[in-house]
This record gives structure tokens, sequence and C-alpha cells, in this order.
């Protein structure tokens, strides 16, 4: 009989994949829970699995967690800039 999947498995899944649809103010949350929930997928022996969906939300997250972070410091720095050009 398989390992029955994690509970917060789709979760993590569906989390990832809207933060980078939709919001990535999301993508942190599917960065921490999948952290989490592969730490306990790993520690349980082979008894959780659903490893495959909570990855591909972590790493959803991570990527849009990126990208958000990327998108901040590209309009601070247009900001800058646009306050060194308009003197």
């Amino acid at each position: 009989m398989p390992a029955q999947d994690h509970p917060q498995a789709v979760t993590i899944l569906i989390l990832g994949i809207l933060s980078l649809v939709l919001c990535s103010l999301v993508g942190p949350v599917a960065w921490v829970l999948g952290s989490r929930a592969r730490k306990e997928i790993r520690d349980s022996g082979g008894a959780i699995g659903g490893g495959g969906m909570v990855t591909a939300g972590w790493v959803c997250g991570i990527v849009s967690s990126c990208l958000m972070i990327g998108a901040i410091v590209f309009f601070v720095l247009l900001a800058v800039i646009g306050a060194f050009a308009s003197h």
C-alpha cells in the first residue's frame, strides 16, 4: 500500500502556483510551509508521501519570492534614479 500524501501537500502546491500566477505575496507562505512539510516527509522514513507536490509548491514559492524581491529592488532603483535625474 502506498504512503498517504502529506495533509498539506495539495495546499502547498496550490499556494505555489497561485504565487506565480496571481499574487507573489503568498510565495513566502508556500516556501515556509513547503520547507516544513519536506522536513516532515523526510523524517517520516517513507510513512508520508506527496513529496513531489510539496517540492513543486516549495520551488514555485521560492521562485515567486525571488521575483517579488527583484521587482521591489527594480522599483526602488527606478525611484532613486528618477529622484537624482530630476535635479
